[in-house]
């Protein structure tokens, strides 16, 4: 607890954010600065709940309370070994997570819950400040050799984990640059890249190898990995985009989300390339109402799009909780992010019926329909609603309705089974290859970075088992975590 009537005394804040008409003029993180002396505050709502249900929210087990309780106390080395000591990149979940732990708060139940994310970001930038997040390379090595397929998160928590184990660890990753989907799939203006570079720089320093522009069955031999490594860990994330196959979906203008953004964060970096997606001077409807469309949104009002408009199929969430999703589960309600508050228009229960062209096969209008959602049988089922189909004018059409499985011919290379929705076959993060791990969303299916960061240090856990037949990793299902940076 940070102070035991804190939650009493003080109310929710958060830094304030950029306004919408200047923040749109470029891709740098949106909010302004917070002073320490408020987050101290926002530390201090942090109550005496008896049972902390955040611990069992965050996918990761971070030890919440006790690191709140260090910040109030301006015990920054304590908050930062606290964190760290769940957490290996608290710089990216501070800023990125929706906060499941914030969900299950206690004081949640009927006040808004403790700043918990913020007080994470802000941890993690005092503790790099003070110089408290330095290079340390395992004292000892092992001799082990592990491969680390996938840059994202997964994998450079799998990574960082073995590394300090004390087992020599390549990364290979096929994009130019480290970070997978926190470099190419995150909008700039939620995680700037130096963020990343920074850890990466870290991570080097303590003895990680990185491989860039390798792409493991077609410019690296997956025999080769096999014969020169102890052991691999897949963490090649969900990648394959869900398709919209409906009439018209061949026309020019029609694009899978992660396409669109990975493009703007090449072209951010100083990556030079002719075919770019840009959304300047047209009409964009983003189909999909989750954060990947929120991105889309974002990054279009930054491109100069003339128009934004975002469509869900499914109803419009109710604003508050519901009796399908009590206290402490995650809230099924409205949720409006920085991109909506910056313009656009959304709507819900709407139906994309076909992609309608010009004669130089280019996207002009889109057709859509309400739909009205009953119940049959005990299940949901949707109906058109008579008289309410109509075309709107449409240039760039992107795709955001999740993805479907890792690319299989990575798998089929390594010998990996998949189970029949195309993840990763996998008990206790071993595949059907006794020498090949896999975390992440390969594994479990598109989520959360935080549970991507979560499945790579669980894998590391079984990894340095299967190499010296017992670890000293820490899990989050361990009753006790050492607490030493």
């Amino acid at each position: 607890m940070g102070k035991y009537d804190g939650f009493l005394k003080h109310d929710r804040e958060l830094p304030n954010s950029r306004p919408p008409e200047v923040r749109i003029g470029d891709f740098k993180e949106i909010f302004e600065p917070f002073p320490e002396e408020k987050t101290k505050t926002q530390a201090a709502r942090c109550m005496d709940c008896g049972v902390p249900f955040c611990h069992s929210g965050c996918p990761l087990g971070n030890i919440i309370p006790e690191f709140n309780e260090a910040v109030h106390d301006e015990n920054w080395k304590d908050a930062a070994s606290i964190l760290y000591s769940t957490n290996n990149f608290p710089e990216f979940t501070g800023r990125i997570c929706p906060a499941p732990c914030e969900a299950s708060c206690v004081l949640g139940i009927n006040k808004p819950p403790v700043a918990i994310e913020h007080i994470e970001k802000s941890i993690a930038e005092k503790a790099h400040e003070l110089g408290y997040i330095k290079a340390t390379p395992p004292k000892q090595r092992t001799g082990k050799k592990v491969a680390v397929i996938g840059s994202g998160p997964a994998g450079l928590a799998a990574a960082d984990q073995l590394n300090q184990a004390g087992h020599w660890v390549t990364v290979y990753e096929r994009d130019p640059a480290i970070g997978g989907l926190l470099r190419y799939g995150i909008p700039d203006f939620k995680l700037e890249k130096w963020v990343v570079d920074r850890r990466i720089q870290i991570m080097d320093e303590e003895g990680v190898r990185f491989k860039v522009n390798a792409e493991v069955g077609k410019s690296i031999n997956p025999d080769m990995l096999k014969d020169d490594f102890d052991s691999i860990v897949v963490c090649t994330g969900s990648t394959v985009p869900r398709n919209l196959p409906i009439p018209g979906r061949a026309l020019k203008g029609i694009h899978y989300a992660m396409d669109f953004l990975s493009l703007q964060n090449k072209e951010l970096a100083g990556i030079k390339f002719e075919d770019k997606i840009s959304a300047e001077g047209k009409n964009v409807v983003v189909i999909g109402g989750g954060d990947t469309g929120s991105d889309c949104i974002g990054t279009s009002h930054r491109q100069g799009a003339a128009s934004v408009l975002q469509l869900e199929l499914m109803p419009k969430p109710q604003s508050k909780r519901g009796e399908n999703d009590p206290w402490p589960m995650w809230p099924m309600t409205l949720r409006t992010s920085s991109s909506h508050e910056e313009g656009g228009e959304r709507k819900w229960s709407t139906l994309t019926k076909a992609f309608i062209g010009n004669d130089k096969d280019e996207l002009t209008h889109i057709k859509l329909v309400d739909l009205e959602w009953v119940s049959e049988g005990g299940r949901q089922q949707m109906k058109e609603i008579e008289g309410t189909e109509r075309l709107i004018p449409c240039e760039l059409a992107l795709l955001a309705i999740g993805f479907t499985q890792p690319e299989s011919s990575l798998l089929e290379h390594l010998g990996v089974s998949q189970t029949q929705s195309g993840i990763i076959d996998s008990t206790d993060y071993s595949t059907s290859v006794k020498s090949i791990f896999a975390a992440g969303d390969a594994r479990r299916g598109q989520s959360l970075v935080v549970w991507a960061i979560s499945e790579g240090r669980e894998a590391a856990r079984e990894v340095d088992k299967f190499l010296m037949g017992s670890t000293e990793l820490p899990s989050k299902n361990d009753s006790f975590l050492s607490l030493e940076v």
